[in-house]
């Protein structure tokens, strides 16, 4: 621990790329006096200087985060010069219950004040407590687990207009690359997700969604008919009367999945 943590504050660095996720943080950290907020970081590259220029006390740190995730992060900082970690996380099921058998905190956003206090409390004791490479075999146990595990989702948290969505899986109708978003299509309603296509598709259950073209993911259950179009490609119709493209490159591995030939 550091002198300012022996003298009573400890020094925290917070790494998320939402703008009101690092406000909720910073609102509840400044409410604790022993504590000092000696940076906010919006990407993961920020982060690492961060950690490695400052030395924190504690961190914490998104998991999903442009320029490096969370666990990018920890590697490129190495685990052995790692503080006490809590994560801030919008996975849950799987990704969770590694979280829990490493006894390493994390909070599920949207997270209200009396679970900041639960994760400051646990990050309170190991500040400093922890024995001699304790975190480090803590934090790599975690992250093997991780690597194992697929991080599938049941719902998705969107933030927009100040306003926070829940969106479940199972409600998607598609999804389409918009940038450096996604965008979830929902019965009538559209909503923007701050990730990749490739991401996305690594946390849906394969079973229920294919992507069919590099910019579009469907639920299959949405699909309710196939017809062929040009140089090898589909028209997929939705039931919603949405229409969209099965490329060439996708179609043997839907034709796979389906189980029979296109």
């Amino acid at each position: 621990m550091n002198e300012d943590a022996r003298e009573g504050r400890t020094r925290v660095v917070v790494a998320d790329d939402e703008p009101l996720a690092r406000e909720r943080l910073r609102m509840l950290l400044n409410s604790e006096p022993w504590l000092e907020l000696v940076a906010e970081c919006q990407n993961g590259i920020e982060a690492i200087d961060a950690i490695q220029g400052l030395a924190p006390d504690l961190v914490f740190l998104d998991v999903q985060m442009p320029g490096a995730t969370g666990f990018e992060v920890i590697e490129a900082v190495g685990a052995e010069n790692m503080p006490p970690v809590v994560f801030v996380t919008a996975y849950d099921q799987y990704a969770l219950k590694a979280f829990d058998v490493r006894a390493l905190d994390y909070l599920l956003k949207p997270f209200d004040r009396e679970r900041f206090q639960q994760a400051l409390s646990r990050a309170r004791q190991r500040v400093g407590n922890s024995g001699p490479g304790e975190l480090e075999r803590r934090l790599l146990a975690l992250m093997q687990d991780l690597k194992q595990t697929p991080h599938r989702v049941d719902r998705f948290v969107v933030k927009s207009g100040g306003r926070v969505y829940f969106v479940r899986a199972e409600e998607i109708d598609w999804i389409e690359s918009a940038g450096n978003y996604v965008k979830l299509h929902v019965g009538g309603e559209t909503h923007l997700l701050r990730e990749t296509m490739t991401a996305i598709e690594a946390q849906l259950d394969p079973e229920a969604f294919f992507r069919i073209h590099r910019c579009h993911i469907v639920n299959i259950e949405r699909v309710r008919e196939l017809q062929p179009s040009f140089n090898g490609e589909y028209v997929v119709f939705l039931k919603n009367g949405a229409r969209l493209t099965l490329s060439r490159g996708y179609r043997d591995k839907f034709q796979q999945r389906l189980g029979g030939a296109l």
